[in-house]
């Protein structure tokens, strides 16, 4: 009985390229008691492993927390194996705005304390005790209310991309570190103003919800289903979107439009733009906003210093790694000195730009590729990259494909090669490839042949 993944991400992105399926990115989670959650965990992973569904999930004894990306033509299949559950039966299941076949590569189900980190002692307070929940048309309806106190449960590189206007966004890094600074901001207002609160698809406002009642607010309310469910009612009732800019999530997306406004800035320019992204250094992964041309000048670094240990050889990379926290350990996400135009806590309501119009992904044209294998190394000075060759043959005349997070795919028509060291027109497996190569590659990156319709 499989319990764990046997594939690498690379590996998964190809079989999900060859099958030329659509996939539906979704999100659901429930409170109930479990008491066995690794048994419970066990029991998902094998039913969802039968569904090719991807995803993030954390299960504990208070409940289930998910993520998934799911085949279209599972989606059925996969509803049955969560309402096999009595506490499952008729959950919703938040489809998202938008769609990436690449939304998750691997099927994580985890077991947690909690299936939301909140710092809060449940045995406190009475946790069922939540807030109204209020769909679209309601949640639109309250804001105009003067009354009316509406705050955003998420973190600052979530709510800089997008929020609700007039929202309050609380300049923290994590759900737990918001609850008690609004509890403190609006002791005042217990009695005489409605607190109205939201998330990104309503799990933090569901726990958050029962902690204010708690704390002797009177009138609270959530969003149901957050802004990703809002998203799809407003669309689907012709509603006016009180929600500026976009969603941000937690997969390979890092974002979703829910309207064509741009509220945030390139962090290293100031440029209009609200595409997250990771710094390329492995020592470092920083998540900022980057625009197209940054990102070209700086190769995806947040900064001189990382685009500088990019270029150094690997081995020297992983010395200067060596012995050091890395990532969000290091830098407060998506904050650091080097971010000139960061903005957190108080934000504007005011678009910087319009974002253009995209073709739907599900409208894009797949290309057909198969593996040939992975870099080995990249002389900077020569332009030449080395490649190891694990699959397949390919010849001169051939147009390759070299793909990775941070080159993206480019594509390069074979006109000379050394095989082995020695000039020739055919390559195989298990030869090493030396190609020239007018543009970066990385270590990360993977050898494609292009198969031509």
């Amino acid at each position: 009985m499989q319990l764990y993944n046997t594939l690498s991400a690379e590996e998964r992105a190809e079989l999900i390229d060859q099958a030329g399926k659509q996939r539906l990115t979704l999100s659901f989670y429930a409170y109930a008691k479990i008491e066995d959650p690794k048994k419970f965990r066990d029991d998902l992973f094998v039913a969802w492993n039968a569904l090719d569904a991807l995803g993030r999930t954390y299960v504990a004894k208070e409940g289930i927390n998910a993520q998934m990306s799911v085949p279209a033509e599972n989606f059925e299949a996969f509803r049955e194996t969560l309402e096999a559950y009595d506490f499952m039966r008729g959950i919703r299941l938040n489809v998202a705005v938008e769609h990436d076949d690449h939304s998750f590569l691997k099927l994580t189900v985890k077991v947690r304390d909690k299936i939301v980190a909140d710092g809060l002692n449940d045995e406190t307070f009475d946790v069922t005790n939540i807030g109204v929940h209020l769909k679209a048309k309601e949640f639109n309806q309250i804001l105009d209310d003067p009354n009316t106190i509406v705050v955003d449960f998420r973190n600052h590189y979530e709510s800089e991309i997008g929020h609700f206007k007039g929202a309050i966004t609380p300049d923290v890094e994590t759900f737990r570190e918001s609850l008690p600074i609004i509890n403190e901001q609006l002791q005042d207002h217990k009695d005489d103003k409605n607190l109205v609160m939201y998330c990104t698809g309503g799990i933090r406002c569901e726990k958050a919800s029962a902690y204010f009642k708690h704390q002797g607010f009177k009138n609270v309310y959530q969003l149901e289903g957050g802004i990703i469910n809002y998203a799809k009612q407003i669309q689907e009732e012709n509603l006016e979107s009180k929600f500026i800019g976009k969603n941000f999530v937690f997969d390979h997306r890092l974002g979703e439009r829910i309207t064509d406004d741009i509220v945030s800035q390139c962090h290293q320019c100031g440029k209009p733009c609200d595409n997250h992204t990771n710094c390329s250094n492995d020592g470092c992964h920083l998540l900022f906003i980057q625009c197209d041309e940054c990102k070209a000048a700086m190769e995806n670094c947040c900064s001189t210093e990382c685009l500088e240990t990019i270029h150094l050889p690997v081995e020297e990379q992983i010395k200067l790694r060596r012995g050091k926290q890395v990532g969000n350990k290091v830098f407060r996400k998506g904050k650091s000195e080097n971010l000139k135009f960061k903005h957190s806590g108080e934000l504007s309501d005011t678009a910087l730009a319009t974002a253009s119009k995209t073709t739907d992904i599900r409208q894009k044209i797949k290309v057909k590729k198969v593996l040939l294998g992975k870099v080995e190394h990249y002389y900077v000075k020569a332009q030449v990259g080395l490649f190891i060759i694990e699959n397949n043959e390919f010849k001169i005349g051939d147009t390759l494909i070299i793909s990775g997070p941070t080159t993206g795919n480019q594509e390069l028509i074979l006109e000379k090669m050394l095989v082995n060291g020695t000039e020739h027109s055919t390559a195989k497996k298990g030869d090493k490839v030396t190609v020239e190569v007018p543009f970066r590659v990385r270590l990360s990156d993977k050898l494609y042949l292009k198969i031509q319709n």
